[in-house]
């Protein structure tokens, strides 16, 4: 694949996320769905990649472009990862205390809740790839209730 195309792929991708995860569904649907260059298996692995190593969640988006083009994929990832946030910084220096009007945060609000269903949709094929036994299985489920459980505590506090 071209490093500039993936680079405006991942791009898009980034640039659609608010959160770390977010852009998963963008980047299954254009690299394993429709272009083909990388797989579910190498998606699961650049997803634990990126979760286990420190930083920011949305550091797999470099292993992603490390499996989909090698070391130039990667540099392009990276690139297209920073670039948001490289662009929006100025942008909310400018508009200040105007970032805070109610129609922009209820707009924000269902973009973040638009990303949490597209999230839950790409990642049940990837569970289904990653899940291959009884104790992948059970593994899964003991991480799905730990979870669960961690944000009942985080809401009651």
């Amino acid at each position: 694949m071209n490093v500039v195309v993936l680079y405006f792929v991942l791009l898009k991708a980034t640039v659609s996320a608010f959160s770390g995860l977010g852009a998963l569904p963008v980047v299954r649907d254009e690299l394993v769905t429709n272009r083909r260059v990388i797989t579910d298996a190498q998606m699961n692995t650049a997803l634990v990649a990126g979760r286990v190593s420190p930083g920011p969640i949305g550091m797999y988006i470099v292993s992603i472009g490390y499996f989909t083009a090698g070391v130039p994929g990667a540099i392009a990832a990276w690139l297209a990862l920073i670039t948001p946030a490289v662009i929006v910084i100025p942008i909310l220096r400018y508009l200040g205390a105007r970032a805070d009007h109610p129609v922009a945060r209820d707009a924000l609000n269902a973009i973040v809740i638009a990303s949490v269903g597209l999230t839950l949709a790409v990642l049940l094929p990837l569970a289904a790839t990653s899940v291959t036994g009884p104790l992948t299985g059970a593994a899964a489920l003991a991480g799905f209730a730990y979870v669960l459980h961690g944000s009942k505590e985080s809401a009651r506090q």
